[in-house]
């Protein structure tokens, strides 16, 4: 059975404690898919919406159910929250699409959201002495950006394989200043307005993401500082954007969007997911596009478009190696460094953004891929409609 992406949407991704920081994960979400519902109003009874949330304390009993509420589906459709870091968004669509082939159901509701301004700080007192103090921690560290498995930062942890893999401050800041070009010349073309629903807050009308910056440089680039090692290579600029924003979309099976009478975005060929064998990420998102284009019998020469999370800018440029590709056919669009990365809500942006450029070239197959955290990998395989009648 055909499985297609219908349609994906997006809010503007928001800095960290910046425009959208007065926003709950709930809002971001509930914003987006009461604007899909709009454009699809089958979609109020869908078979089920599953939906990502890596920062979950405090958020309250399944946030994906509190947005379908939220967002205008139907109370009777149940809903299902995923949290593999920020695998999960990707992780929705793929879900979804197995349903659907295993006949559970026709339409689903995915993606995910996430607001890292609005992750509270949390300690364990219930069993604590009744006078002692409180010791809290940052459930954005602890929950989003900590690998649990080595007890260490993504980000020291990355440095460390940068320096094994031989990846230079120079090329990451270059990939750092294409992933900010490449977004200001998609916005100004409208390629980003195709997927983002504006939102008004606090009287004002955000259109665009907060994080391009259109007077970046390899200069201003190269004067930033190291974060997590003062003799490393990330800073700052070369590193993925701490972000406030949500990405909901459609799964539904061929024949029903065809019913609906709607031309979808993309065809769902593949997803797979891989894992270790250590916590690194560098090289996950290559190992799990090699892994799906596998499995659907193609080669990396047969893709005509390539999204790596730019989670760091050292794992776009060692999977890129991995596979031997050139730069200029992944994020064409700009990536997370620019954009942002609001954990659950960043894997199916990446999905849409390919499904949206795949249209505009007329290329056939294309590939969104990220890493998560502890070590795992994600990829989604997708085909262009127009070249499967």
């Amino acid at each position: 059975m055909d499985v297609a992406l219908l349609d994906a949407l997006r809010t503007p991704f928001g800095k960290y404690l910046k425009r959208l920081s007065s926003l709950s994960s709930r809002e971001l979400g509930a914003h987006v898919l009461a604007k899909l519902v709009e454009r699809h109003p089958e979609l109020a009874h869908a078979d089920g919406v599953i939906l990502a949330q890596v920062l979950q304390g405090g958020a309250g009993q399944n946030p994906a159910r509190q947005v379908a509420f939220d967002g205008g589906v139907s109370t009777r459709t149940p809903a299902i929250t995923l949290n593999n870091v920020c695998l999960g968004g990707m992780a929705a669509m793929a879900d979804a699409s197995r349903r659907i082939r295993l006949g559970e159901g026709t339409a689903y509701v995915v993606g995910g959201m996430d607001s890292m301004s609005r992750a509270p700080h949390a300690g364990l007192i219930r069993q604590g002495p009744s006078m002692a103090p409180a010791d809290f921690v940052d459930t954005l560290s602890t929950d989003g950006l900590w690998c649990a498995l080595e007890d260490s930062s993504m980000g020291v942890l990355s440095e460390r394989v940068n320096t094994e893999l031989g990846i230079n401050r120079e090329v990451q800041d270059e990939i750092a200043l294409r992933s900010h070009q490449t977004a200001r010349e998609a916005r100004d073309r409208g390629h980003l307005t195709d997927e983002i629903v504006p939102l008004e807050v606090n009287g004002e009308t955000i259109l665009h993401d907060d994080g391009i910056r259109d007077d970046t440089t390899l200069a201003s680039l190269s004067r930033l500082r190291t974060v997590f090692d003062a003799h490393g290579t990330i800073t700052a600029g070369n590193a993925s954007q701490m972000t406030d924003g949500a990405s909901i979309g459609a799964v539904v099976s061929r024949d029903l969007a065809d019913d609906w009478g709607r031309d979808p975005l993309a065809l769902v060929r593949g997803y797979a997911e891989v894992a270790g064998p250590d916590a690194s990420l560098h090289l996950r998102p290559a190992e799990a596009i090699e892994r799906v284009l596998d499995t659907a019998g193609l080669r990396v020469q047969d893709v005509g478009i390539i999204e790596i999370n730019e989670a760091f800018a050292g794992v776009v440029e060692a999977s890129r190696r991995q596979l031997s590709v050139p730069l200029d056919i992944v994020n064409v669009n700009g990536g997370a460094i620019a954009l942002g990365h609001p954990l659950g809500g960043t894997g199916l942006r990446l999905v849409m953004a390919a499904a949206r450029e795949l249209r505009r070239r007329g290329e056939r197959y294309a590939v969104a891929s990220m890493c998560g955290g502890g070590g795992q990998g994600a990829a989604a395989l997708i085909e262009n409609p127009a070249h499967n009648g």
